[in-house]
């Protein structure tokens, strides 16, 4: 039996960065967490100690830095870019992996008007980049995490199978709520990043609304397939979707009525926990896998 090295990098993780543009009295403002992983020729530092290959990860922070001076732009550029400067950097890294995380601020609005440098953060939604340079390979992974949405109405769910267990009543009329985390893979290298994530997520937010949903699966499949269908340069989109239980408050104790076909406000408990987590992916059938873009990224099913 022999004992051998299996696959590996490393790399330095969640580089918190934050750039301020003054070139203008309007300031702008990026913050970012990024983690660089590189892959290759790594075997004698495992082995033998020997880190003759092994670029600190101490210089892929400070690369992060350096980079950031020159301007971001988006996530995904930002990516691109020092995915391939780390990739070409030696001949015996022969790949490297830079995830982005970037967290939106908003100006105040002071007298009606945006402030030009004052601030307040933006959410809980955060802006994922994810890029892979593995020789000649290219791949960019978009996508966001928790982007909160609800709707009062316009959700079903009954049909299911009800066994000795089932106590869930079936409901024709009921609040529908998800947190959407989103990766999305572009077939392209190159392109407007921006305006494809804007465009990639107001149909998704659009998407939820307008569908008459009749489970969260569907409306699931529903948005991602309205991303594909308007965005030919997105190859595959997964999606995962805990569903954010609101169970109608039982208010008779107080003499009270509590139904959706009443009058005045209906009142709900929001449960936290436990929660259905439905998750998925919608891809064209004629799209090439490229399981590499997805390695070293949680996923989702």
């Amino acid at each position: 039996m022999a004992i051998v090295l299996g696959p590996n990098q490393y790399g330095k993780a969640e580089v918190r960065v934050v750039a301020v543009d003054r070139s203008t009295p309007r300031h702008s403002l990026v913050d970012l967490n990024v983690s660089s992983s590189l892959r290759g020729d790594f075997a004698a530092a495992h082995t033998a100690g020997d880190n003759s290959h092994v670029l600190s990860t101490d210089a892929q922070k400070n690369t992060v830095f350096a980079f950031a001076r020159d301007g971001v732009s988006s996530p995904e550029a930002f990516g691109l870019r020092l995915a391939r400067h780390f990739a070409g950097s030696y001949d015996w890294i022969t790949g490297a992996r830079v995830a982005v995380e970037s967290y939106g601020w908003e100006r105040i609005v002071v007298r009606g008007a945006e402030h030009d440098h004052s601030f307040r953060k933006a959410g809980s939604e955060v802006r994922t980049a994810v890029v892979t340079v593995e020789g000649d390979d290219v791949h960019v992974l978009a996508g966001l995490t928790d982007l909160v949405v609800l709707k009062t109405t316009g959700s079903e769910f009954w049909g299911f199978p009800r066994d000795r267990y089932t106590t869930l009543a079936e409901t024709h009329d009921r609040i529908l709520a998800t947190a959407v985390t989103a990766r999305w893979r572009y077939t392209a290298p190159d392109l407007d990043f921006d305006a494809c994530f804007d465009g990639v997520r107001t149909t998704l937010l659009e998407t939820f609304a307008s569908t008459h949903s009749l489970a969260l699966q569907q409306s699931l499949y529903a948005m991602g397939e309205a991303v594909l269908g308007s965005f030919p340069d997105v190859a595959e989109i997964r999606m995962s979707m805990p569903n954010k239980h609101h169970f109608l408050q039982d208010l008779s104790a107080y003499g009270l009525e509590n139904s959706p076909d009443g009058h005045g406000a209906v009142v709900y408990h929001a449960d936290d926990r436990p929660y259905g987590l439905i998750e998925g992916t919608v891809l064209r059938d004629d799209a090439p896998p490229a399981a590499i873009a997805w390695q070293g990224t949680p996923g989702f099913c």
